[in-house]
């Protein structure tokens, strides 16, 4: 068969085979009179396999090899080939996510593109404190898409610049809880603690109704900080696990404050009160968390509280006994007006 032949039913140009042929990959078998190329069955047969090694994303080199050396093993090479694939998707991936970060800014030109690509940048950069600015300057400069906002969020472990971002964040709303919410559903702890923390800090009815998913989970990382946020809104659902805060000693100082803002009527102070006196329950034997629980208490209007500090007065724990005295002593002298 002839190359013109060849290249019609093989699909690879003339110029290719003869490529092919300087390589020494394939050579055809004959020559007509004339001295044209003919290619047996065997040669077509070559070419196909090289093409499809070449469809694998081996280099010529690595082809020749594999259809020349009987001790050439094929292992080590995928396993390169396979490594340089997920390179290149990683970094492809990449740019396609930065690209569409630009897309969505709509620039109005290459400067609006610039600035954007010089944000996109120092968010990701080595230093915390180029971090910080371009979260800060995303008031003030070209506009950083929410999803890139949320991300640096999501990975951020500096402090200072995470809160700078929970502020940036807090100033898009709706559109930024969204992007938080994938966070919340990560497998990386610190990562859903970022996630709850970012939504925190915003007031909007998104972020509000992510945290309400969030405290009614079984994830211990972000239940108290969705509690402490919730609270805070006014969510009377949060009183269970604020309590189990102040008994637990986790920012019990933080969820007793909550628990006395949740305690607006006479009716929710009784709720909380209850709440706190039917969790020691199970803590008979912890003194520290009757300690906890009485200062809890000394915020919390109404009789309910005024019973729960009169027994815990009486407690056998001597530090107990004193902390619940005293928060009643203050508790009189208020109602007094002398205190």
């Amino acid at each position: 068969m002839l190359i013109g032949e060849v290249a019609r039913r093989s699909g690879v140009s003339a110029r290719m085979l003869r490529h092919y042929e300087s390589l020494g990959l394939v050579r055809p078998s004959d020559r007509n009179a004339a001295g044209y190329r003919e290619y047996s069955a065997d040669d077509i047969r070559r070419i196909f396999h090289i093409e499809s090694l070449r469809s694998l994303g081996l280099s010529l080199r690595d082809v020749g090899r594999a259809l020349d050396d009987p001790g050439f093993a094929p292992g080590a090479l995928v396993d390169d080939l396979i490594r340089g694939t997920r390179e290149r998707i990683a970094a492809e991936t990449e740019l396609l996510t930065r690209l569409s970060r630009i897309g969505a800014t709509e620039p109005a030109g290459w400067e609006d593109v610039l600035r954007t690509v010089a944000l996109l940048q120092a968010l990701g950069s080595a230093g915390a404190g180029n971090r910080q600015r371009a979260a800060l300057s995303t008031a003030e400069e070209a506009p950083v898409p929410v999803s890139a906002l949320a991300e640096a969020a999501l990975r951020e472990a500096d402090p200072y610049v995470a809160g700078a971002l929970r502020w940036a964040l807090a100033r898009e709303g709706g559109s930024a809880s969204a992007a938080l919410a994938e966070g919340l559903a990560s497998p990386v702890a610190a990562v859903r603690e970022r996630a709850v923390r970012a939504l925190a800090a915003m007031p909007d009815e998104a972020a509000t109704a992510l945290l309400r998913e969030a405290l009614g989970g079984p994830d211990d990382t972000v239940r108290p900080i969705a509690a402490l946020a919730l609270g805070a809104r006014g969510a009377t659902e949060a009183v269970p696990v604020l309590v189990e805060l102040v008994v637990a000693g986790t920012n019990d100082v933080e969820a007793a404050d909550t628990l006395h803002s949740l305690a607006t009527s006479p009716a929710a102070a009784d709720r909380v009160a209850a709440a706190l006196v039917r969790r020691l329950d199970g803590r008979a034997g912890d003194p520290g968390a009757r300690r906890r629980v009485a200062q809890a208490l000394a915020d919390i209007p109404g009789p309910s509280a005024d019973r729960a500090l009169r027994e815990l007065a009486r407690d056998a724990d001597r530090g107990v006994a004193v902390t619940a005295e005293y928060v009643l002593g203050r508790r009189d002298a208020r109602r007094d007006g002398t205190a």
